[in-house]
């Protein structure tokens, strides 16, 4: 008996035998133990490449090799992207999204493995990116590529992909509550009764192996500094605002710097990203890699913050307080310039774990200079690094319970969950004056293709619109008679008639209400040609917008058909109200309707 008799025969089974919700279950468990392990495979390649690199360097001077292992790095993915993935996976978590309202939650099998590999060598070399959007987008190919497996129907796919997203996120940080809440935020799912349960699943599956395989620590190692006194919420609301405003150059600078590389050709980008990653981190070694040492240095109260100069030019500076919080700035500034280099270079990673470093540097800059200078309190540096945390993640991802929760489960500070959600809070509010949109969302809702919480946006975003084209309209040309069009019409089932030249462009529209009046007068026919009634339709839809705005227009007409143009003015074919509102019906049931 053949594999595929078996697989065959299951299927028939599990269609017979088996619930929706129970098998939902099963699969949720399945993607919470791959998506861990997945993650472990990702931070354990990181970390030997690292180690393998680094382990012989010392901190007291300036070490060229910084200048080598990055290009290496980026070259390395690059080429295996290029040559051998041959497809983009760089902005996971965008991709993700773009999946959901676009691509029927379909994502390839190939990002079940390509992204771990590509972004463990781009890490590992010194990389300035993270692998939680990498592993997110490995997590949701999991999730995806399982349920059309399992052949689970269409409107589960999208809960499938979420749970392996949140299952990544739980699996690579221990934070199953995370996992859950960034599915909601970032992703944008509707949380219900019917999806909780497998997103819980997932989530707390993947943390559970986490902990069995790395042990039950947290992620970084925060030692709380004074207990939080409520005289100190001012400085914390400050902190926020700082933070929205640190997260708004983050999303912008990297948006900027992004769209310098993106229309030159491969080996351009991957001479300026690899030129200009590498001087940045021979200048600034905390822009090695994940920066995941410095955080630990800022949050983890042993006070010794000149170690945070080693191996750069300004370690011989180290006495002096100035100079830190010189470098720190710098590093704010440059960090997210080394993050796109990398990425635009060939390399491929995430900004997540790079709006950790710039928020816990922001945070313990913010603390550091008050104390110094400030002349007012002794804020507690540790844990104003890791509200900082909290409050630029919030801010670029337009997500501030992800923020709250992720800190906290990452470090175990939950006696600072008030304040985590105070900086949280205000930095997400202060970077929503500016930008609408978060940074993995704003190249898609730019298109009109993001999906949202509003459902009846969200319905229109999952429509296609070229689905939607009617062509079984009959046209007719401007200099036909009326005589010709009148035996148009008697063989068509429509009232509309589009009006093409001999190139196919469209010049308007003959409705046969309009001339009712003399299509039964024989003696008329060949005196009236198509350009004496021929009228303009009162609005014409352009191939390339969204249904949403193809609805405004109905709206805005009151029309029920439509015509489709293209960019050159070529007709295409007619949209029509009512086939809209079916899809919509159907769409509606498909994808939103539980269990």
């Amino acid at each position: 008996m053949s594999v595929k008799t078996i697989y065959d025969k299951f299927i028939v089974w599990k269609t017979n035998h088996v619930k929706s919700n129970q098998l939902l279950l099963f699969i949720s468990f399945l993607i919470g133990i791959l998506t861990a392990l997945a993650a472990y495979i990702l931070k354990s390649l990181i970390h030997f490449i690292q180690h393998l690199l680094t382990s012989h360097i010392t901190g007291e001077s300036a070490n060229y090799l910084y200048l080598i292992f990055p290009v290496v790095g980026i070259l390395l993915a690059g080429l295996f992207v290029k040559y051998i993935v041959k497809d983009d996976i760089s902005h996971g978590i965008t991709r993700i999204l773009y999946a959901i309202s676009q691509r029927k939650s379909f994502i390839r099998l190939h990002n079940v493995y390509t992204s771990i590999i590509a972004s463990s060598v781009t890490i590992g070399f010194g990389g300035s990116v993270g692998a939680e959007a990498p592993i997110v987008l490995t997590g949701s190919a999991i999730g995806s590529n399982l349920g059309r497996f399992f052949k689970v129907e269409q409107r589960y796919l999208m809960l499938l992909i979420g749970c392996g997203a949140a299952g990544a996120i739980a699996g690579i940080f221990k934070a199953p509550i995370t996992g859950l809440v960034f599915v909601i935020e970032v992703l944008m799912l509707d949380l219900t009764l019917f999806t909780i349960m497998p997103l819980l699943v997932s989530s707390v599956t993947a943390a559970t192996f986490s902990y069995i395989t790395t042990g039950t620590k947290a992620m970084f190692e925060f030692a709380h500094g004074d207990q939080f006194l409520m005289e100190r919420i001012p400085f914390v609301v400050l902190l926020g605002l700082f933070c929205g405003f640190v997260s708004l150059y983050f999303t912008r600078a990297i948006m900027w710097a992004e769209g310098k590389f993106r229309k030159r050709s491969y080996w351009t980008k991957f001479l300026m990203g690899a030129t200009t990653l590498s001087i940045l981190i021979f200048i600034l070694p905390p822009l090695y890699g994940e920066g995941y040492d410095t955080i630990n240095i800022l949050i983890g109260g042993s006070q010794n913050f000149d170690s945070i100069l080693s191996g750069s030019f300004f370690y011989q500076y180290k006495d002096q307080n100035w100079v830190l919080i010189v470098f720190l700035v710098g590093v704010i500034l440059f960090k997210v310039f080394a993050t796109a280099a990398t990425n635009g270079g060939g390399g491929t990673g995430g900004t997540f774990a790079p709006s950790l470093f710039v928020g816990c540097i922001a945070g313990f800059v913010f603390a550091f200079v008050i104390n110094q200078y400030g002349g007012f309190t002794h804020l507690p540096v540790q844990n104003f690094a890791l509200m900082g945390m909290a409050g630029v993640m919030a801010g670029v991802m337009h997500a501030p319970l992800t923020g709250t929760f992720l800190i906290a489960e990452l470090t175990g500070g939950y006696e600072l969950f008030l304040p985590l959600l105070i900086v949280s809070g205000v930095a997400y509010l202060t970077i929503r004056l500016f930008e609408s949109h978060s940074i993995y969302s704003m190249r898609l809702a730019k298109k009109g293709e993001l999906l949202t919480h509003h459902k009846d946006k969200a319905i229109l975003t999952l429509m296609n619109g070229r689905e939607l084209i009617e062509t079984n309209f009959q046209s007719v040309t401007p200099d036909m008679t009326l005589g010709d069009v009148v035996k148009t019409i008697a063989c068509s089932t429509r009232n509309v008639f589009p009006v093409v030249d001999d190139n196919g462009h469209f010049m308007g529209i003959v409705q046969m209400d309009n001339i009712r009046n003399i299509m039964f007068r024989p003696e008329l026919y060949n005196r009236f040609k198509v350009t004496r009634f021929m009228t303009s339709p009162p609005a014409v839809i352009q191939m390339g917008m969204t249904v949403e705005q193809v609805m405004k227009l109905f709206d805005k007409t009151k029309a029920w058909n439509l015509p489709v143009i293209d960019q050159e003015e070529k007709y295409l074919g007619f949209i029509s109200k009512s086939s809209v509102l079916n899809v919509y019906r159907e769409v509606l049931v498909e994808t939103f309707s539980e269990g």
